[in-house]
Parts: C-alpha cells; sequence; structure tokens
C-alpha cells in the first residue's frame, strides 16, 4: 500500500524582502503541520491492521497443537457427507475460505498446487482439503469447479451454519461478513494452513505468503522420507 506522503511547496517570491520570506515560511511550516495531522489517523489504522495480523499469527502458532483442530462433518463438493475419518492414515493440508474471495483464496491454492508438485512423489502423501466458508453461495458444483481450476487434487468441503461454525472454532477461523447484500459481499477471514497428520491431530501451521517452495520445504520437514 503506497504511503502518501505531502510534499511543501516553496513560492520563489518571497525572496524578495527577507521578512516576507520569514513570514511565509512560518505560514508554510504550520500549514505543513496541519497536513501532517490530516494524515494521522490514516497512518493510526494501518498501524493498527498491522499489529492486529501479527498478533494474530503469533497466537495461533504459539498455541498447543492440541488445542487445534477437531472432528468436523462437511459435504464434498459431490454432495457427500465427509468426515475426518474419511482421511484417516493420510496428510492433509486444510484452508479455510471461500470462492468468491478475489486475491488470497486463489493465491494460495495455486501456490499449495505448486509446493505439492515440487514434492513430487512425496507430495502424494498430502491430501489439499479447501474448506468454503461461505455456504451460501458455494454449492457444490460452484465449489467443484472453483478447486478444480487449480489441482484435481484438491478436495473441496463445505457445510451449512450449524457444521461449519464448530469447525471454525476448533481451528481458530474467523470471518466477517461485509454488506447486507445476499449475493454480492466480501468477507474478511483469517488466513492459515493446518497441516493434519493421519489421526486429524494439527503437526504444523504454515502461513498463506509463503511461497511454493518454502510450503514445500515445510511440508518436507513433516512427511516420511520417500
Amino acid at each position: 500500500m503506497a504511503v502518501v506522503v505531502p510534499t511543501v511547496c516553496y513560492d520563489h517570491q518571497m525572496q524578495r524582502k527577507k521578512h516576507s520570506k520569514a513570514d511565509s515560511l512560518r505560514k508554510t511550516s504550520s500549514s505543513s503541520r496541519q497536513e501532517w495531522k490530516k494524515f494521522l489517523p490514516f497512518f493510526s489504522i494501518i498501524l493498527a491492521l498491522l499489529c492486529g495480523s501479527a498478533v494474530l499469527r503469533v497466537f495461533l502458532t504459539s498455541q498447543h497443537h492440541g488445542q487445534i483442530g477437531g472432528p468436523y462433518t462437511l459435504s464434498n463438493d459431490q454432495g457427500q457427507t465427509i468426515t475426518q475419518r474419511n482421511f484417516q492414515g493420510h496428510y492433509t493440508l486444510l484452508y479455510f475460505g471461500y470462492t468468491h474471495c478475489v486475491d488470497i483464496c486463489p493465491l494460495t491454492l495455486a501456490t499449495v498446487s505448486a509446493a505439492l508438485d515440487e514434492l513430487g512423489e512425496q507430495g502424494r502423501e498430502v491430501i489439499p482439503v479447501f474448506v468454503s466458508i461461505d455456504p451460501k453461495r458455494d454449492t457444490p458444483e460452484i465449489l467443484r469447479e472453483y478447486v478444480q481450476r487449480f489441482s484435481p487434487r484438491i478436495v473441496g468441503l463445505t457445510g451449512d451454519e450449524t457444521q461449519l461454525q464448530p469447525v471454525m472454532k476448533a481451528f481458530h477461523v474467523s470471518a466477517r461478513r461485509h454488506s447486507s447484500s445476499t449475493t454480492d459481499y466480501l468477507v474478511d477471514h483469517s488466513s492459515l494452513l493446518y497441516l493434519m497428520d493421519g489421526q486429524n491431530h494439527l503437526i504444523g501451521m504454515i502461513p498463506v505468503d509463503s511461497s511454493a517452495h518454502q510450503i514445500a520445504s515445510e511440508l518436507r520437514r513433516f512427511l516420511p522420507s520417500s
């Protein structure tokens, strides 16, 4: 995000008289201070957002792994009921988002797909799972079409509010919808990748701003050697 810095323009005509120049400089200095004051609320908002994001990440990554995650009952992109038991014996990499997300979600799924490709055969140990937090718009058909854009390996899951809320709470996922429209809105949500073992126990969390190579390196730390 670009930070706009106000500039001070000096009028060369004030060089004509010494006292006039001094008066103009005082006025310019006062004006400059007033301009900066206008930007203080803007900078405060940016600082608060950055601090909030940092605090959330520190909070989540500092939690004991046993406190994050849990059983779930959702529906896949075929409309079939899926629980954590369906993935027993397999590593899963969970990400919570929604198909109308304009940037973070598609970028994350594309990066995860590239990371698993980089791992080759070892990457086949991991099942990537995309959990939609927007069940009103993300029908099984839309969800299926969406995840297949990135990789046929990604499993799309969703559910109604009563099914999603316990899962989101267990994984400390927050979400807030903007706009009262029922069809056209954005959702602010926390973003982390959760690596679960074959017993649905959390073994690692990966920031979504990691590169494909960084994600692959993190996964390689936890996966058995091929």
